[in-house]
């Protein structure tokens, strides 16, 4: 058996695409030297039944030794399970590969390349990952708040609702996530996931980017793309990569801007139950987006008019650019990040519906989303710097 750390450097935060190996034919990737590995001897992955459905798993070794307390989730990768380091008795997140499931050997491979050189406080953190023969283990911190979806899909009665301010914190949280893999690292990384159930939330509701087994590294020199078999999620990809297989930086802003769109309405992205016409978020809300008058009826229900107007009509905003159907009239996600940081840090007093926000600073924060490509509809920025009394002049509902 293999078991190995997290790769712990913070000071490489460049890629060497030479080590990257996704053959999905190979056991174990090819990681940084600066990663020790365990010895073989005196590791192994035990596992034992309790008499019940729960099952324990021991991975000893170099301060890696865990055990299975509970069943939390399963998604396209395996089964995740809570667990607790025993040498520093710190909880963790265990997924468990399933054999038989939608990712492989070369998913596990990628996730454990990118996070293993990715580092950043938008991003979950990797401690580490186990591989014995058919069976693949990898180990996160732990996220006590569960993902985004969690707080925003189908809640029981007694679960309190997202406020705005804090949907708000998410959304600009996350998008540094996103600017972090497109801007900063080297070469940039395309997430080509990017959804509700991938955003872990850490305590204060800190929102961290998670599952980078689709991940892919974007294009570098003078190519515009990055050409690969369509993955995603239905709803969330961006229709020139669903179309193409073209993928660029833009498609995860697409995706982005859907995750707002469900911060925003509380509505998911696909939802079968809803009446014809409404079962895709995009198709539902771009017609809306034309007619400020109806901008109230995109807002979450659940918020009971608890935000303040300017805002949720500055956030459409931000969302209408990011989903536009022609990859260049989508902005950058630099310029989202700013964009949604200046309303991040808007004070509202959840308590006085109706009232706009009273937080410091000007517009200038959120003048800078431009949109140069053509092609584009809904609102923008400039609209939304008069009067909230005035009508915006209609449009055509575009694509």
């Amino acid at each position: 058996m293999g078991c190995f750390p997290c790769f712990d450097s913070r000071e490489q935060e460049k890629f060497n695409p030479e080590k990257e190996n996704d053959d999905p034919k190979q056991g174990q990737p090819t990681v940084s030297s600066n990663i020790s590995r365990f010895s073989s001897g005196g590791d192994r992955v035990k596992s034992r039944s309790n008499g019940g459905s729960k099952r324990n798993y021991q991975v000893t070794g170099m301060g890696l030794n865990f055990r299975l307390e509970s069943f939390i989730g399963e998604g396209g990768f395996g089964r995740v399970y809570k667990g607790r380091l025993e040498s520093t008795s710190q909880v963790v997140a265990i997924k468990q590969l399933d054999r038989n499931g939608l990712q492989g050997n070369r998913e596990f491979l990628v996730e454990v390349l990118m996070l293993s050189f990715l580092h950043h406080q938008n991003l979950v953190n990797l401690i580490g990952y186990c591989a014995d023969g058919d069976q693949r283990l990898l180990v996160y911190e732990f996220m006590p708040l569960g993902s985004l979806e969690d707080h925003l899909h189908d809640l029981p009665p007694d679960k309190e609702p997202l406020d705005w301010n804090t949907r708000m914190k998410i959304a600009a949280g996350a998008a540094k996530g996103l600017e972090y893999l497109h801007d900063k690292a080297n070469p940039p990384v395309i997430y080509r996931d990017f959804k509700s159930s991938n955003i872990l939330l850490d305590e204060g509701f800190h929102p961290k980017l998670s599952d980078f087994g689709l991940a892919k590294l974007g294009p570098v020199g003078d190519k515009s793309h990055v050409s690969t078999r369509v993955m995603g999620t239905y709803g969330y990809c961006a229709p020139e990569y669903a179309m193409t297989g073209q993928l660029t930086v833009k498609s995860d802003v697409y995706s982005f801007g859907v995750v707002l769109l469900e911060l925003i309405t509380g509505r998911k992205a696909i939802d079968s139950s809803r009446p014809h016409g409404e079962q895709n978020l995009v198709t539902w809300a771009r017609p809306l987006f034309n007619n400020r008058r109806k901008f109230s009826k995109l807002a979450d229900p659940l918020l009971q008019g608890r935000y303040p107007m300017r805002g949720l009509y500055q956030a459409l905003a931000v969302a209408s650019m990011c989903i536009q159907e022609q990859a260049a009239a989508r902005p950058l996600i630099g310029d989202v990040v700013t964009a949604l940081s200046y309303l991040a840090n808007q004070a509202y007093d959840s308590n006085a519906p109706g009232h706009g926000s009273r937080g410091s600073g000007d517009d200038r924060g959120v003048r800078v989303l431009k949109n140069d490509g053509g092609g584009a509809s809904g609102p923008r920025w400039g609209e939304l710097e008069g009067s909230e009394k005035e009508t915006p002049q209609e449009k055509p509902p575009g694509c």
